[in-house]
């Protein structure tokens, strides 16, 4: 009294397996790439404890209109990694100013920063989101 699968409802429980195996494919990647980064180098700490430490040190160099700037940059970014980007890019924003002894984050400093932090990938929206700001990034087209 064994009982094939029909073809429609064959059809369907192949489609839902490789629509999770796929999601699970996916879900993992990003997991992944997360536990890499949170891995301490040799130094002892993450690119994350970096990140963190960066912004924690440089919170009281940041002056509204810069904070602004910020968001403005990263408003193109989706809103599910919108804040991982603002991390990322204040953790070098940060790193630079902090390099520098800079006594307040300057349009310079987020400009780099923002370069620096932004996946190669990335570059032709970075560039056009400055065109968007009438922010001339000519005179850092080495950092590209």
């Amino acid at each position: 009294m064994g009982t094939a699968l029909s073809g429609w409802f064959l059809v369907f429980i192949l489609f839902w397996i490789v629509v999770l195996v796929s999601s699970f494919a996916i879900g993992g990647f990003f997991m992944f790439r997360k536990f890499l980064k949170r891995m301490p180098k040799q130094d002892g700490k993450s690119d994350l404890d970096w990140e963190e430490y960066y912004v924690s040190q440089t919170k009281q160099l940041w002056k509204p209109d810069k904070k602004e700037l910020l968001e403005e940059l990263v408003s193109p970014v989706p809103d599910l990694f919108r804040d991982v980007a603002r991390q990322k890019i204040a953790g070098k924003i940060g790193q630079i100013a902090m390099n520098e002894k800079a006594d307040a984050i300057s349009m310079d400093h987020v400009i780099r920063g923002y370069i620096q932090a932004t996946p190669k990938r990335d570059h032709k929206f970075l560039k056009k989101k400055l065109q968007e700001l009438n922010i001339d990034f000519h005179p850092y087209k080495h950092l590209f």
